[in-house]
């Protein structure tokens, strides 16, 4: 998964979605296909 200050880039990307494809468990996903993600910054 993604780290807090972790850079999101291709790699990161990549991974998720090839994650997904394979049935990973994403936890509480805002949009569960990982089109989108969602920043939130505290």
């Amino acid at each position: 998964m993604i780290c807090p200050g972790e850079r999101i880039d291709r790699a990161v990307v990549e991974y998720l979605g090839s994650g997904v494809e394979h049935s990973m468990y994403v936890p509480d996903p805002s949009d569960p296909e990982l089109r989108t993600l969602r920043v939130v910054a505290r």
